[in-house]
């Protein structure tokens, strides 16, 4: 097992494609109120994946978008040149959670520049190995899928609006991907199963050879041909906000795949994945303790580690 350690700026074999959102968020928790803060999935993906890998970003951003975080994601080894800064605003989110912080109620949604993002991939970006098709279009989704050359790792993450909206193109884009993350609802609606274990067979039959379900204060499980296991989330004394916590989590179970660079390999048993799913899980338990990805920032490769075996602990037996 590698510990987490800051990725050699010319190391490109395991870099990660990202594609995803970039956005401004205002938020209402029971802990307080944050209008405009920056957020998107590829922000949180990408930050928490640059503790192990570095990234090539593929995303859309307004002129309103601040280059002072551009400077930041670039200081994590972020490669921006797929990075589109149009004409126009930047995505803005408006949410807000009651005291059950597992779900949020969506109160407006402007999609900006979003709404005619159209990825395209530029130069070495073809040549990514790792690859993370976030939330977006599963049709944008396949689109950049045909982009790449030879990727040895796809996952993909999706949502309720898509598969109510666009069921059969979300259903052609998961028979290319090798590894799905969604959350418990969701697996439930796409499978049309109405407990864990026959939704998770009924979408691996849909051409993910692995699917990661993310139970927020629950853990996450993992399923695959060696079976399934379950990771607990970290007991925290201080939650704020949720938002993006399924996002980081990604981040840190693909950085980790990206860092341990065993492709297809993985498939073979799922030690690896085990331990990426933990490594998701501790990324997510930094960024749900305030509001949006201000702790991640702040959180040292040290820190991460320490909680990496607090869950060890935990869950030893």
């Amino acid at each position: 097992m590698a510990s987490i350690n800051k990725p050699n700026a010319t190391d490109s074999r395991r870099a990660i494609l990202a594609v995803g959102s970039l956005a401004f968020d205002s938020i209402r928790t029971p802990s307080g109120n944050v209008d405009r803060i920056l957020g998107g999935s590829a922000n949180y993906f990408s930050i928490s994946a640059s503790f192990f890998a570095n990234l090539k970003l593929v995303g859309i951003v307004g002129q309103d978008f601040p280059k002072a975080h551009l400077d930041v994601l670039a200081k994590r080894g972020i490669d921006l040149e797929g990075l589109e800064i149009a004409k126009g605003e930047t995505f803005h989110w408006v949410g807000e959670y009651g005291n059950d912080l597992s779900e949020a109620k969506t109160l407006s949604t402007c999609l900006n520049v979003f709404e005619h993002f159209n990825p395209k991939l530029p130069g070495d970006y073809v040549d990514a190995r790792y690859v993370f098709l976030g939330n977006i279009d599963p049709e944008l989704q396949r689109s950049v899928h045909k982009q790449l050359k030879k990727p040895a790792l796809v996952a993909l993450d999706s949502m309720n609006f898509w598969i109510t909206g666009k069921k059969e193109s979300l259903l052609k884009t998961l028979e290319i991907v090798d590894l799905l993350t969604i959350n418990e609802g969701e697996a439930y609606l796409l499978s049309g199963a109405h407990n864990i274990l026959d939704a998770a067979k009924a979408i691996r039959e849909m051409g993910p050879r692995a699917l990661v379900v993310k139970r927020g204060e629950y853990g996450a499980m993992l399923f695959t041909d060696h079976g399934m296991f379950a990771a607990p989330a970290l007991p925290l004394s201080t939650v704020k906000d949720p938002t993006g916590a399924g996002d980081t989590f990604a981040g840190g179970l693909m950085g980790y795949l990206a860092h341990e660079d065993a492709g297809e390999d993985i498939f073979k048993d799922d030690t690896i994945l085990r331990r990426a799913v933990i490594y998701g899980s501790v990324m997510a338990s930094f960024t749900v303790e305030d509001f949006g990805f201000t702790n991640l920032l702040k959180t040292t490769a040290k820190q991460a580690e320490g909680r990496y075996q607090q869950f060890l602990k935990m869950t030893k037996f």
